[in-house]
């Protein structure tokens, strides 16, 4: 169906909008979702016979100031480099600290051969063996630093130890079974104190005999408690 615009005839100041216009207007408003301002604006303009607007301001029949839009911050432009390369002036090139020399620091020494000794011992076996031949040989000098007991005082040391040693356990009511473990250790001293003088050995000898005389004694005390 065709629709009368809002088209003037000549010789009249106002349009005339036809009720099949009107009604057509009506349910476009209703699709459109207009406020009850805009539908009022619009129906007014219709009964005048004023042409429709192009815009209607939602709450106001004044025409909308558009705001005028932001302006966008400007963008950073590289600077261009010079079409041709310029020379700096000697002044500004000693300005800089590419004249500064660097102050000398002496470092320490190094052992070249032993550095070398190191190299070849890596290289052939993948060890550095000369720092473990230095850690052996400060561990001997302090080792022999220390003062070296005498083997006979050594020896006796030994007995003496294992005396108190069987002492406790028989304390502890098990001298029988360390008391033969203690006289095959006193023995082979015994064996090794033959290497000793004379004195010395007859006085190692004569220490053991006199333990043994005593651990027999107790052991008889023992078998008459017991019987």
């Amino acid at each position: 169906m065709a629709l009368s615009t809002g088209t003037r005839p000549a010789g009249r100041g106002r349009a005339r909008y036809s009720p099949e216009t009107r009604e057509v207007l009506r349910a476009l408003m209703e699709e459109s979702k207009l406020t009850s301002f805009q539908r009022r604006f619009l129906m007014d303009c219709l009964r005048r016979g004023d042409s429709l607007p192009l815009q209607c301001h939602p709450t106001s029949s004044q025409e909308q100031v558009l705001a005028p839009p932001a302006s966008s911050p400007p963008c950073h432009q590289p600077s261009k480099l010079p079409a041709k390369p310029h020379l700096r002036p000697a002044e500004v090139c000693r300005a800089g600290d590419a004249y500064i020399r660097e102050k000398f620091r002496p470092q320490a020494r190094r052992d070249l051969e032993r550095e070398k000794q190191r190299l070849q011992n890596i290289l052939a076996t993948g060890k550095d063996t000369v720092e473990h031949q230095v850690k052996q040989i400060t561990v001997h000098t302090k080792e022999e630093e220390m003062p070296e007991l005498d083997r006979f005082e050594e020896l006796m040391n030994e007995v003496q130890e294992r005396k108190e040693f069987l002492a406790e356990m028989e304390a502890l009511g098990q001298g029988k079974k360390y008391q033969r473990m203690i006289f095959t250790e006193i023995s082979q001293v015994c064996n090794i104190l033959g290497d000793a003088g004379p004195m010395q050995r007859l006085e190692g000898i004569t220490h053991v005999r006199i333990f043994r005389a005593a651990k027999q004694e107790r052991g008889g005390e023992r078998s008459l408690l017991q019987a």
